[in-house]
């Protein structure tokens, strides 16, 4: 099997949880990130972009978005893009 690089959105729980300590968590929880970046959302809310690489595998997505969805602090994971490598 190839591999897939995945983008998500992750969403804070509220704008109380530093952002900081959401990058440091997903980064403990999930191997293969290549990119993570705040992205501003509005009245100091911030989202996470995520960048990660993983297994083209029946399943991974939904797996990663599961895993991700699990670190405290997250409220919810959502998928924006996948794209097979070549």
């Amino acid at each position: 099997m190839g591999k897939v690089a995945v983008i998500l959105k992750l969403m804070p729980e509220s704008a109380d949880v530093p952002i900081e300590e959401l990058e440091k968590r997903v980064k403990e929880t999930v191997s293969g990130i290549d990119e993570i970046r705040a992205e501003p959302i509005g009245f100091g809310l911030s989202a996470l972009k995520v960048a990660a690489v993983i297994e083209d595998e029946e399943g991974a997505t939904d797996a990663l978005e599961s895993r991700l969805e699990a670190v405290d602090g997250i409220a919810t994971a959502q998928i924006v893009d996948v794209n097979r490598m070549i």
